[in-house]
């Protein structure tokens, strides 16, 4: 991130004004996730989830601010007013941009698994104490820095680097508007191609079968698979309770009808309880836990084989154990998958359309942002499940995707893409509210935003690739690399080509908004306003007060 940020700015000072918002977002946000554990359920890997997010929107979001500061120094702006005006521009960007962040991670409590509230909340804490320290901390910062900013650097940037028609941003926009329909169809064809796996996923849960065959859980896994079978790492236990001998024979009958099913490798005898009121049947597979057979196997003893041989009787015979469990968890999360999607888009939506006064617009930043996270799972689902590449990224072997990476991607990169969106869209209509020519918005705007989300992009994909090439779970390597590829392509594909041939291709409809919608939406702005100070602008002083006795 240092590396990045030093190519970026050019200077020391100002590549460490991002890291230092961002350690000190990340500490307090750890701190306060540690007092959550006290209260809510909270997985072992919920601090590293929220680390891997808090730093990269921690300086993602100071770096835009930032951005925006030297934007007014080198516009002739003295420092109060550069740091008056990014807070009025980029502050507004990024605590809306935040905001969609906490919102689609706390959109997760929909999904009703309390494992998942501790990581909801935890990392949302987490990006809004980034978010709050990115527009308190560091103006406070940036009022230290001064015209000094650009010192213990290199070469200075100059305004025409980084704006301006001479830039390669705002040249490459032009060409994306010439080729409008070549360059839609072509980076659509693209991201359909990357998210064609996603129509494979199978959900499920992975366990010691899936380590590097160095790990000793590893090798006693393969141990146990080899003398007695792939299915006895993940036993079904079958229980009912018992209202005399009638239910114990039925049972008796009910082990000999399990043990001439298919899929079904060994079955124990009836355990009863010392007082007799219930008893357990252990029951051994013939596929391994994670094999789509056994989840099959699971639903087939429950809907059709137990209730066929117990018709008649008294007994409720249930189907338990980890791999069952693991299957209820999935089956449930395929379930509510629809809600929490249609929830997340929904808000997002209607907070884009009243901060941008537009149908089109936010309507578009969904579908963008769907195809983005469309081919971050297709990416996925070919590596973790398919092999292509396990070595690369030091997977012991392929199985299923774990059933919560899914909806944690989706609330986080659904997040994460909205700010990029922000970012763009704000600079693209404050450049066309001051000129009404959309096409040169679309270049303006490109070209003043695209160094700054290409860093950011940058410096996300490191830190997700950091914790998915230095950590030996697979789970944590699963999902950084599904946020990786999902920024890089949203910063790329999505940023580059799709958002300025679209937005060529639909012109001022672009910002076409019903009238009497325009008056239901309340008046939000986090573009720059006519309030804003110019260069050398006086304010005047308040006259004192004085209160009679």
């Amino acid at each position: 991130a240092v590396i990045i940020l030093l190519l970026a700015f050019r200077s020391v000072l100002a590549m460490g004004l991002p890291i230092a918002v961002a350690v000190f977002g990340i500490g307090i946000g750890l701190a306060v996730l540690t007092l959550l554990t006290y209260g809510v359920s909270t997985p072992g890997f919920a601090p590293q989830i929220a680390s891997m997010i808090g730093i990269g929107v921690g300086i993602d979001y100071a770096l835009l601010i930032v951005t925006r500061y030297r934007e007014g120094l080198h516009d002739g702006l003295d420092p109060a007013d550069a740091s008056r005006k990014a807070m009025r521009t980029a502050g507004r960007a990024v605590m809306f941009a935040g905001l969609t962040v906490v919102i689609s991670m706390l959109g997760l409590l929909l999904m009703g698994f309390h494992f998942i509230y501790g990581v909801a909340i935890g990392a949302a804490l987490v990006v809004l104490l980034t978010m709050l320290g990115s527009v308190t901390l560091l103006p406070a910062l940036l009022g230290f820095a001064g015209t000094n900013i650009d010192r213990w650097g290199l070469r200075p940037l100059r305004a025409d680097d980084e704006r301006g028609h001479r830039s390669l941003s705002y040249r490459w926009s032009r060409v994306m508007q010439h080729r409008a329909v070549v360059a839609a169809l072509v980076s659509l064809a693209v991201l359909l191609v990357l998210a064609a796996p996603t129509l494979s996923m199978r959900l499920g849960v992975s366990d010691a079968g899936n380590n590097p065959t160095s790990f000793g859980t590893r090798q006693a896994y393969d141990l146990l698979a080899d003398g007695f079978g792939p299915g006895f790492n993940g036993p079904f236990v079958l229980a009912s309770p018992l209202h005399g001998r009638s239910d114990l024979a039925a049972l008796q009958r009910l082990t000999g009808t399990l043990s001439h099913t298919a899929g079904v490798a060994d079955v124990s005898p009836p355990i009863p309880n010392p007082d007799r009121t219930a008893a357990v049947i252990y029951l051994n597979p013939a596929s391994a836990p994670q094999d789509e057979a056994t989840s099959h196997l699971v639903h087939t003893l429950r809907d059709d084989v137990i209730p066929g041989a117990t018709q008649g009787t008294d007994l409720d015979v249930k189907v338990g154990g980890i791999t069952p469990t693991f299957t209820d968890f999935t089956d449930q999360v395929a379930a509510r998958l629809p809600i929490f999607f249609a929830v997340v888009i929904g808000l997002s939506f209607i907070l884009l359309m009243v901060v941008f006064r537009s149908v089109l617009v936010p309507l578009k930043a969904a579908i963008m942002n769907l195809l983005s996270i469309g081919a971050a799972y297709g990416v996925i689902v070919a590596i973790f499940q398919w092999g292509w590449l396990g070595g690369v990224v030091g997977i012991g072997r392929e199985g299923p995707i774990e059933s919560w990476v899914p909806i944690m991607l989706f609330a986080i990169l659904f997040g994460l893409s909205m700010d990029y969106e922000v970012f763009l869209l704000s600079r693209i209509r404050e450049e066309y509210l001051a000129t009404g020519d959309n096409a040169s918005a679309v270049a303006n705007g490109l070209a003043h935003t695209a160094r700054v989300i290409t860093a950011a992009a940058a410096i996300m994909i490191t830190v997700f690739l950091a914790f998915a090439l230095g950590s030996d779970e697979r789970q944590l390597k699963l999902f950084a690399v599904g946020l990786a590829v999902a920024i890089l392509v949203d910063a790329t594909i999505v940023r580059l080509v799709l958002v300025p041939s679209t937005m060529e291709l639909l012109g001022k409809a672009n910002w076409w908004l019903p009238a009497w919608l325009d008056r239901l939406l309340p008046d939000v702005h986090i573009e720059a306003v006519d309030d804003d100070p110019a260069p050398g602008d006086e304010r005047p002083d308040l006259e004192p007060v004085t209160v009679a006795p």
